[in-house]
């Protein structure tokens, strides 16, 4: 059951599916309980089809288009009978041949038949309020149309199928059982055995924390695969950040030369690195200036920096690093580790000197941006740092909004744990874990509200 949510919509929607412009075919799609007789009044079926609902369902049939009476289209029409459709309703799609006008004539002719236009995301969430679909997958559609990268898009793949929402539900059932265990015995007279004692509590609360962050570390990968992981290349001027810009582009996008101080501004740049979407940040070099521009590109470039999901700092590899780069070296360590390298640039002009003593036990690579020696190695380690905890081909594509949730149940099992080695007591221990259980709840739509669900469907295009 999703609470808050209006009764089931009665009336029946249409919309071009496909996007605008010339094409081989266009959709219009058709959801509601006067489908079938709506598409009736345009379309004519070959004489032995009496009645459009009398056709196959789920199989294409020839059809007329017709308007003002005359043939405009022969097209392909599909008629899916309730509850066997994507929506759960009545369903009619009609493919007709491509182009904006010949899809806006047939929608119109909809229309004046007596569906209505449908809102951005009304289908999907036609399928979400029929049971087709819980929200999870429901929001894996928008990730399915968004997706920037074929990581991505199987990542939203594996939520559409219901992979996501398969543990969540195993999650929620056993925090189920716990709290039920738990009220029951709240109820028993006093000094009666409780159904649950506090060892088997905190067993189960390490259980259920273990699959909830392995879950979690799944879907930190599937959200940077969604959203795309930002790379910033930092460092002093002059030491090949633009070059190795363009390297891994492998095309010119920055402009490269032996002054000081060239890149004033950041240059921001997409890539696919091993199916993995990632936005690159060429920024200017850190420096001390007077100059008014570069100093704000600075600034830029250490607010860029801080926001990193993989900070690659250049070092240039073919001179002896100075007081001032180790300076900066340490400021950059200063920064979390986890997500950073140090990249030795101009390896293949490297010479003899004691840089190496300064790095000890650091993450560092060497690379020469100039011959593109070290580079796939490169990819590799950043594509690594990215995914972290979680393997590319098992992360499940979510929102931030999603991940929040699943972290806030996190936090209230942590918070199950620490009340019991406390002695809290079992209603605050009950609450808890109800928190928590309605956190998995709304991932899933089954608490939702109408400003929610507002919310996550005006997201989506119209038609979908």
């Amino acid at each position: 059951m999703k609470s808050e949510v209006k009764d089931l919509p009665q009336d029946t929607i249409a919309a071009v599916s496909t996007a605008q412009g010339e094409a081989g075919i266009a959709v219009i799609r058709m959801t509601g309980p006067a489908s079938a007789s709506i598409a009736e009044k345009i379309l004519r079926l070959p004489k032995s089809l009496n009645n459009f609902k009398f056709i196959n369902s789920r199989v294409m049939n020839l059809a007329a288009l017709y308007l003002d009476d005359a043939p405009l289209d022969y097209v392909l029409a599909v008629y899916f009978k309730s509850p066997l459709s994507f929506t759960g309703e009545d369903m009619v799609e009609i493919h007709t041949h491509g182009g904006s006008l010949i899809a806006k004539l047939c929608l119109e002719a909809l229309l004046d038949g007596g569906a209505r236009l449908a809102e951005p995301g009304e289908f999907t969430r036609r399928a979400f309020l029929n049971n087709k679909i819980d929200l999870s997958q429901a929001e894996s559609v928008l990730g399915i149309i968004k997706a920037k990268s074929e990581e991505a898009l199987k990542s939203a793949a594996r939520v559409m199928a219901g992979e996501l929402s398969n543990q969540i539900l195993a999650i929620r059932d056993d925090i189920l059982n716990i709290q039920g265990s738990i009220e029951i015995g709240l109820d028993f007279p006093e000094g009666e055995e409780p159904l649950i004692n506090n060892l088997e509590l905190l067993e189960q609360a390490d259980k259920l924390n273990l699959k909830l962050n392995n879950l979690i570390a799944q879907c930190r990968t599937g959200c940077l695969l969604r959203e795309g992981a930002s790379v910033v290349i930092a460092g002093r001027p002059n030491v090949g950040k633009s070059s190795l810009l363009n390297a891994l582009l492998n095309r010119r996008r920055a402009i490269v030369t032996d002054l000081p101080g060239t890149t004033r501004d950041i240059i921001e740049e997409a890539i696919i690195i091993e199916g993995v979407y990632v936005r690159l940040t060429d920024t200017a070099g850190l420096r001390e200036t007077d100059n008014i521009i570069e100093a704000d590109g600075i600034n830029l470039a250490r607010e860029a920096l801080s926001n990193a999901d993989v900070r690659l700092w250049l070092m240039d590899a073919s001179q002896e690093f100075s007081g001032q780069d180790i300076l900066y070296l340490n400021n950059f360590l200063d920064l979390k580790l986890d997500n950073s390298v140090i990249v030795l640039n101009k390896a293949d002009i490297e010479r003899d000197n004691n840089n190496l003593d300064y790095l000890n036990n650091l993450n560092y690579i060497k690379i020469s941006a100039k011959t593109g020696y070290g580079l796939e190695d490169l990819k590799k380690l950043i594509i690594s740092l990215i995914v972290k905890d979680g393997a590319v081909n098992s992360g499940l594509n979510v929102s931030a909004g999603q991940l929040e949730e699943l972290k806030a149940c996190a936090e209230n099992l942590a918070g199950v744990k620490e009340a019991v080695l406390i002695n809290a007591g079992e209603v605050i221990i009950a609450d808890l874990l109800s928190a928590a259980r309605l956190s998995l709840e709304r991932v899933l739509g089954i608490e939702s509200s109408e400003v929610l669900l507002n919310s996550i469907f005006s997201r989506f295009c119209v038609g979908k």
